[in-house]
């Protein structure tokens, strides 16, 4: 299914920051008319070309896929249960790795790790990674570490004004983010306590209510002071003091039956006194069976004179005593009372009394607390304020820099008097903003991301005004703008794979040369795969892979093709306006191709002289 590679047109020098490509393979099976297919990546600038209609863009859809993005049951094959795309990752850097790690996915034994995204018919998406089935969000992660994909929507998605504000951020790097993440540490502390006040500002009624509610229980519940237990013991004790006479008599009967009659009558003998007569019979047998009875019955004796004794103690610490009782259901109608209004029972109303006093502690509605609330606030604000102004001082220093270099990009690709313009400047706030913030001087709207707004401008040519760059450019300029601040966005970029879906729509000519040009020097630090219907920009390819479209019983299909350079001459004749089949347009093909193949030549050996 693969041509042999077109070895003479690869990059000569490769940036020692980049190794193996990080994609090195992709599999694509039941997405769009591409029924199964297998796309080989390399180091440097892979070009993927076709008729429109062949299925080169499923070639991004496979790749977004892989990167997480949200599917689509629309772009399963038709008669195909699912689409499957599968990806082999190869060195991969360490962010990376401990995003798969995280997940519990392995890599082969190659060191290589696999990347599976599964869409069936139904709409239902899976996901796998290493082995290890994840959720569709880990692709996300690892893809952030890995790939971006840039097309049409995302030329239109830079023209929004939060995005051109991370435009700016990405460009930055690192020192702006520690800055970006002090803001945000901090507006969220002053956004926190600002709520906090208005809350109790404005409850400070409602608030107080409870407040006195609050005090109120644990005062009643002070003035009562109930102990752990304290129910159940009463409890107790009040039974015993209700049923007095019954056990008095229970008792009584008990050591009667025990240690006989109070009164020694003889005719009333108790169990005591009976052992004792057996013991002294047996004691005085000659027969040693019955002798040996004697020391069991002593035994017997001496148990029940002592349960004799704690029955007389018994009845000599029962208490009938009225007052006592009363005492009793008085505390026990106390700690009732508790318990209808706060808990179900003592060791729960005394819950409710640590619970409350803690609430308690957090409503103080006092002009104290509201007086150190405020000043927090305007301590917050204060500091919040100096990290605003030092974000924003970095982010008009990257703002310089990177429209410099657009503009130096755009010089290149055909618009030599275009100048880019990146302007930041404070966001407004109104009166009655809640997040208003002073920052030099000025009330701003501090929001998330700090307390600026950033546009993209672009002067034409020197006379004519700056003007948002969606009003000034063509869309074939556009076009060339944003391919310019990507390829500058790429330098500052550790993703080391990005893909370019037909971003050179519009473009043509000269401009078209200087695209490729670009996107080959691009190549050399990081992997570039671009889908593209410009012969121009093909022709700076390292790899030049087609999609060709079939048909087959009826049903629409598409191969993947590596191309060799005989192919590759014939495919470049047919993006020539369909020259593929005449001389001229082959010989123009191969021009192009030497063209590129110059270019990158004098290129390198200008990179080798800088080293």
């Amino acid at each position: 299914m693969f041509g042999a590679p077109v070895d003479n047109l690869r990059l000569l020098d490769v940036d020692s920051r980049y190794g193996a490509g990080v994609l090195a393979e992709m599999r694509i099976q039941g997405l769009g008319v591409i029924d199964e297919a297998t796309l080989e990546l390399h180091p440097g600038f892979t070009v993927v070309t076709g008729e429109t209609g062949a299925g080169k863009t499923m070639v991004v859809t496979g790749l977004h896929l892989l990167s997480g993005a949200r599917s689509d049951a629309s772009r399963v094959r038709s008669g195909a249960a699912k689409a499957v795309v599968e990806g082999r990752f190869e060195d991969l850097p360490d962010a990376a790795t401990a995003v798969a790690g995280d997940a519990g996915g392995d890599p082969d034994e190659d060191g290589s790790l696999i990347a599976l995204r599964s869409v069936s018919v139904d709409g239902r998406s899976r996901a796998h990674l290493g082995g290890r089935s994840v959720p569709v969000g880990v692709l996300a992660d690892l893809s952030e570490q890995l790939i971006a994909v840039h097309g049409q929507n995302d030329q239109l998605r830079l023209l929004r004004p939060a995005e051109q504000r991370s435009v700016i951020d990405r460009y930055a790097g690192d020192e702006l983010a520690a800055v970006l993440a002090e803001y945000r540490a901090l507006r969220q502390e002053w956004v926190r306590v600002g709520a906090e006040l208005v809350e109790r500002t404005e409850r400070s009624r409602e608030l107080a209510r409870e407040a006195d509610l609050l005090r109120h229980g644990l005062s009643e519940i002070e003035t009562v002071a109930p102990r752990p237990g304290e129910d159940d013991e009463l409890q107790a004790e009040a039974r015993r003091l209700a049923d007095a006479d019954q056990l008095r008599e229970c008792a009584g009967a008990a050591r009667g039956a025990v240690s006989g009659a109070p009164d020694g009558d003889p005719d009333s003998p108790g169990a005591l006194a009976l052992v004792d007569d057996a013991v002294r019979r047996l004691s005085t047998s000659d027969d040693p069976r019955l002798g040996g009875l004697s020391p069991r019955l002593a035994e017997v004796s001496v148990l029940l004179t002592d349960i004799g004794a704690e029955l007389t103690d018994y009845l000599d610490a029962l208490d009938a005593d009225p007052a006592r009782l009363g005492e009793v259901l008085a505390r026990q109608a106390e700690l009732k009372a508790l318990t209808r209004k706060y808990a179900a029972d003592v060791a729960g109303v005394l819950r409710w009394a640590q619970d409350a006093a803690s609430r308690l502690a957090g409503l103080d509605t006092s002009e104290e607390a509201l007086a150190a609330l405020t000043a927090r606030r305007e301590e917050l604000a204060g500091t919040l304020g100096t990290v605003a102004e030092a974000l924003t001082a970095r982010r008009i220093t990257a703002a310089q820099d990177l429209a410099k270099a657009v503009s130096e990009e755009l010089s290149g690709l055909a618009m030599a008097q275009a100048v880019l313009e990146v302007d930041v400047h404070p966001c407004p706030a109104e009166p009655t903003d809640q997040h208003r913030l002073r920052v030099a001087g000025q009330w701003v709207h501090a929001g998330p991301d700090g307390v600026d707004e950033v546009e993209l401008r672009l002067r034409a040519h020197e006379a004519a005004p700056p003007l948002p760059v969606h009003k000034a450019a063509s869309g074939g300029e556009l076009s060339r703008v944003m391919l310019a601040i990507e390829v500058v966005l790429a330098h500052a970029d550790p993703v080391p794979t990005l893909v370019f879906d037909e971003v050179d729509a519009g473009v043509g000519g000269r401009a078209a040369v200087e695209i490729g040009r670009r996107l080959a020097r691009l190549a050399t630090s990081h992997q570039v795969v671009v889908v593209t219907h410009l012969a121009q920009v093909a022709a700076f390819a390292d790899r030049h892979v087609v999609v060709d479209k079939r048909a087959m019983g009826g049903v629409i299909g598409a191969d993947i093709r590596t191309v060799n350079e005989r192919e590759r001459v014939v495919e470049l004749a047919r993006m020539l306006g369909g020259m593929d089949s005449t001389e001229t347009g082959r010989a123009h093909a191969e021009e192009l191709l030497a063209v590129a193949a110059a270019d990158k030549q004098a290129a390198n050996r200008g990179r080798r002289r800088r080293r």
